[in-house]
């Protein structure tokens, strides 16, 4: 896999939990002090080189060729001691992937959970839509996702859906503590409804302008951090 772009390129390296095999630089990148110091590799290369090796021209002056991406067990991340889990329902933009693992990983959840068939995958795009935050962040992959909501119930988790049906429930009532799984739905169609059954409940977020819903990503953002809020007030 070739991924590109300043921050992918330089938390794989950072992480080191997977190998990167060689980088392509342009001549201002690569006298990035942490690039010479990373031990492997660096060619010198026009951005238009660079483009052809990342086919496309997001690359910011870098590229690298790195093995496949590892994805984490379900049952890994539900083994954690009170996890925090943002479980993706047929998700298939990999900008919005890379969006919310880049949220996930800074409000420190414990992984995030995408499905088998119909959802978007750790490519290099969605590499550099998380600004490296897949190199951080366990993700795992399910192919049954009301069946992994029934196992979070069976490991001690809340499984909490995002929509906004009259049902829901406005998102800080519930109690974010203890282990929690955070579902949401794909891009314009929301949650399946044998997904949405297969939640503790539901939960919203109020919208006072003219608009009815929010992108799957910034709706993401939101939910996530007033849960961050939620457990830090209830850990103090």
């Amino acid at each position: 896999m070739v991924i590109y772009g300043r921050n992918a390129v330089h938390e794989a390296l950072r992480a080191g939990r997977r190998r990167v095999h060689e980088v392509w630089a342009t001549h201002g990148a690569a006298r990035e002090p942490w690039l010479r110091e990373a031990g492997v590799p660096v060619h010198t290369a026009d951005p238009a080189e660079i483009a052809r090796r990342a086919a496309s021209d997001a690359h910011q002056g870098l590229a690298a060729r790195v093995d496949g991406y590892h994805y984490a067990g379900a049952a890994e991340l539900l083994r954690a001691p009170g996890p925090l889990i943002v479980a993706l329902d047929e998700v298939q933009d990999p900008q919005n992937l890379g969006a919310i693992a880049r949220t996930a990983e800074g409000v420190g959840a414990t992984g995030l959970v995408i499905t088998e068939r119909r959802s978007a995958e750790v490519t290099p795009a969605a590499c550099k839509a998380s600004a490296g935050a897949v190199e951080w962040l366990p993700i795992a992959r399910v192919r049954n996702l009301a069946e992994f909501l029934g196992e979070a119930k069976e490991a001690g988790c809340w499984c909490w859906g995002a929509d906004a049906t009259e049902e829901a429930v406005h998102y800080l009532e519930p109690d974010w503590t203890g282990g929690v799984v955070l579902v949401l739905g794909a891009e314009g169609k929301g949650l399946r409804p044998r997904v949405a059954a297969s939640c503790d409940g539901l939960v919203k977020l109020p919208l006072r302008g003219r608009l009815d819903s929010l992108n799957v990503s910034a709706a993401a953002a939101a939910l996530l951090y007033g849960i961050l809020q939620r457990r830090v007030d209830s850990a103090s």
